[in-house]
């Protein structure tokens, strides 16, 4: 008798959620080391006597190379397991941050803190979301917000607890706290990834694999399938253009606090309403859109999000600020949630981490322009109007964009076993 042909019986935890978890980890630790940098922006604007565009680069470059590094990260966990990629990732990305606190100048941060944070990041957020889709078909949604949700905890944790750090050590002591925290808990959470269920006896959802039923890995499109339909092409538009927004209140919601006379604790604490935000939308707009449909479900975030940004251009005292905060992180964690599971829905799961990284580089790009874009816009106004209106605008395109997408029919071509990765499982329709 063998695992493989009588499969153990159900336990009372379903093994996918332990996958979950050290998802939750990973993204929590990755993401919040990158989401504590507005934190640390003022005492590195004055340390080394930069511009707010200057600094904002630093930021800009790490959010490239964690997004960009998934069409490479992606496919190495498709070979090699996520695991062994989030666990380096996990490294690099302590490492990164206690280098960012020995730096003498501003480019030796950019260096540090970019490459670390932006290569740790890189290697293990594609693998660990990729890994997550394939343990759930029913739950998928519901499961990929838990897993994700792990960013909006971070950043309503960290931004405060690194406020505290800068105040009590500095801000070069602060950075490498952190970073053995990263290591300490993100590496070893991290062991708890697993890429397939059938190595455990199991289907997906934790149901005995059946002889009649799909695999545990679905049949879906190849990369190549995928790029070349209108369905991707669409989904990366709507990234691309939503993404040159998507970061700017991360970076720079603390500085134009503090620019309207709030103090720091107080600005700091913006991040937090974010962080709560964000939490919620990924866990209850996850569910949901798994009701409702992730496909009209997507486009409603992108306008939630372009709603919201109206409410930081007629605000500057804390409560109006703490709302769009609010309000903004709850349809940018929908957003964040749902896009992985709309992706398995539409491509299957042969080739997810390869698709998941491709499409990532579409926010690469649109990271690396946004932020110190807005900062530069910034140095030369001394306003972040223009930077708010241009967010607005390009999450309402984006809007659009994912709205024609859903009513199009053309997408993916059949893969080998006779499936077309983009007609919609049981768990997308409503």
């Amino acid at each position: 008798m063998t695992p493989s042909s009588h499969p153990p019986p159900r336990t009372r935890l379903f093994r996918g959620w332990f996958v979950v978890a050290g998802a939750f980890a990973v993204t929590l630790v990755g993401f919040s080391s990158a989401y504590t940098f507005s934190a640390f922006l003022e005492s590195l604007q004055r340390d080394f006597g930069a511009s707010r565009g200057s600094v904002s680069l630093v930021f800009s470059l790490a959010g490239f190379l964690y997004f960009g590094l998934g069409v490479v990260s992606g496919p190495l966990a498709d070979r090699w397991g996520a695991r062994r990629l989030a666990v380096a990732g996990m490294v690099l990305v302590g490492l990164g941050l206690a280098a960012a606190g020995q730096a003498r100048s501003l480019n030796q941060v950019c260096l540090a803190y970019g490459l670390g944070v932006g290569l740790g990041v890189g290697a293990s957020y594609v693998p660990v979301l990729g890994a997550v889709q394939r343990w759930f078909v029913k739950r998928r949604g519901f499961a990929s917000g838990m897993a994700v949700s792990g960013i909006g905890v971070g950043t309503l944790v960290m931004p405060p607890l690194a406020s505290l750090l800068i105040e009590a050590l500095g801000w070069r002591h602060a950075y490498l706290a952190l970073g053995v925290l990263a290591v300490v808990v993100g590496a070893g959470m991290a062991l708890l990834i697993e890429d397939d269920p059938r190595h455990r006896g199991l289907g997906p959802d934790g149901d005995p694999p059946q002889p009649q039923a799909p695999s545990a890995v679905p049949a879906g499109s190849t990369l190549r399938d995928a790029i070349r339909s209108r369905r991707f092409a669409g989904l990366y538009a709507a990234c691309l253009i939503s993404s040159f927004g998507l970061f700017v209140p991360f970076v720079h919601l603390v500085p134009y606090a503090l620019d309207h006379g709030l103090p720091p604790g107080s600005a700091v604490l913006l991040l937090g309403a974010i962080g709560i935000g964000s939490t919620a939308g990924r866990f209850f707009l996850g569910g949901l859109a798994d009701r409702l449909g992730r496909q009209l479900a997507l486009p409603l975030m992108s306008a939630g999000m372009a709603l919201s940004l109206v409410v930081w251009a007629v605000s500057s005292g804390f409560w109006g600020l703490a709302a769009f905060a609010f309000a903004y992180g709850a349809f940018y964690g929908g957003f964040v949630a749902l896009l992985p599971a709309l992706v398995m829905d539409c491509f299957g799961g042969r080739s997810i981490g390869a698709i998941l990284g491709v499409l990532y580089t579409s926010v690469a790009f649109g990271t690396l322009v946004g932020p110190s874009a807005a900062g530069f816009a910034f140095d030369l106004s001394r306003s972040y109007m223009l930077p708010i209106l241009a967010s607005i605008g390009a999450n309402l395109v984006a809007a659009g964009v994912l709205v024609a997408m859903s009513k199009a029919r053309t997408g993916a071509r059949p893969g080998p076993q006779g499936t077309v990765g983009n007609e919609p499982t049981h768990a997308q329709r409503p």
